[in-house]
């Protein structure tokens, strides 16, 4: 597995988003499927782990802390704080007194001394991002966490907070049919020398172009409840994928290592992290590594799918005000 630079880490230059295993799209796979599959990427290479308190409400934590405490020396373990449950209920939390307790449970859950690389999962605009990011910058002194992580923020929030304690990673949704991270944040992440973390890398799985149909997602898939994903909207988006699955042959790869490529041909300083919970599709993800699309193709590929030809935004209103990400058609100040 090729690698690229995180702050201090070399990790591989894509990673595992661990989400799937355990929250999100339906019904989780089995612990013994979940292992599997952590075992199967680290046979292929993959260094760079991505969980948070979130998923699963603890339970992706858990299942990291019983797979990997093994191979800790050979990985970049991430989690995140900031959001969790409370009540049974979803919480945005960004309080110095919350985020120390979030890492104190997680550090258990995992079961490791210290997590390498530790984000702020929302920043919670209630609380400025600067007393935040000292909680973090707090638990880095104290040896808990080698380094800070802000998902979802805008470059100008990511100046701020790097104005504070050095930012390692920048987490944002990135991919052919999310192009946001390129109005500003991404372009900052180079010049202050953080490494942007591209989730969603395979748009939820549309790049993947297997899924034409909403219908087939099961009934607590969180893909339900966005804009991208209703049944008119997605329909719309769908003959995209005629033109992108041939430019995928004429590369020599599938559509989802397409995807990924393109994004590692944007910068030297992108780690996608897709996540799965098929051992056949991550290994077919970690193969992008090797793929060199040609740059007349990403030409192509940028002109056939982009913040213009895919419709609807992909977060409902509700979730939209959570984030801090910069939007197209906003006066950047």
């Amino acid at each position: 597995m090729k690698q690229r630079q995180c702050g201090p880490f070399k990790v591989s230059a894509i990673g595992l988003g661990c989400m799937n295993l355990n929250h999100a799209y339906g019904i989780p796979p089995s612990f013994e499927q979940a292992q599997a599959v952590l075992l199967r990427a680290l046979d292929l290479g993959v260094t760079l782990f991505d969980t948070a308190a979130l998923y699963g409400f603890g339970s992706n934590e858990t299942l990291l802390g019983r797979v990997l405490p093994a191979h800790r020396q050979r990985i970049t373990l991430t989690s995140k704080c900031g959001i969790f449950q409370q009540d049974g209920k979803r919480t945005i939390d960004g309080r110095p007194a919350t985020i120390k307790k979030t890492c104190e449970d997680s550090l258990k859950r995992l079961n490791t001394d210290v997590i390498d690389l530790y984000y702020l999962h929302r920043w919670d605009k209630t609380v400025p991002i600067e007393e935040s990011v000292g909680a973090l910058a707090d638990l880095v002194r104290e040896g808990k966490i080698r380094g800070i992580g802000l998902s979802e923020v805008s470059a100008a929030t990511l100046r701020r907070a790097h104005a504070v304690h050095p930012i390692m990673a920048l987490q944002t949704e990135y991919s052919l049919w999310t192009r946001n991270p390129e109005i500003a944040v991404l372009d900052t992440c180079k010049e202050l020398g953080i490494t942007f973390v591209a989730f969603s890398p395979l748009g939820r799985g549309f790049l993947s172009a297997t899924l034409r149909d909403v219908a087939e997602l099961v009934e607590k898939d969180i893909r339900r409840g966005m804009p991208r994903f209703e049944a008119a909207n997605f329909a719309a988006n769908v003959p995209l994928l005629d033109a992108y699955v041939q430019l995928a042959e004429e590369a020599g790869c599938t559509p989802a290592q397409c995807a990924l490529a393109w994004l590692l041909a944007k910068g030297d300083h992108i780690v996608p992290i897709p996540g799965t919970t098929s051992i056949s599709h991550l290994e077919e993800d970690m193969a992008a590594a090797d793929v060199v699309l040609p740059p007349a193709l990403i030409t192509q590929l940028d002109a056939l799918i982009n913040q213009q030809s895919v419709i609807a935004p992909r977060y409902n209103a509700s979730t939209q005000s959570e984030i801090d990400t910069e939007e197209w058609g906003q006066v950047l100040t």
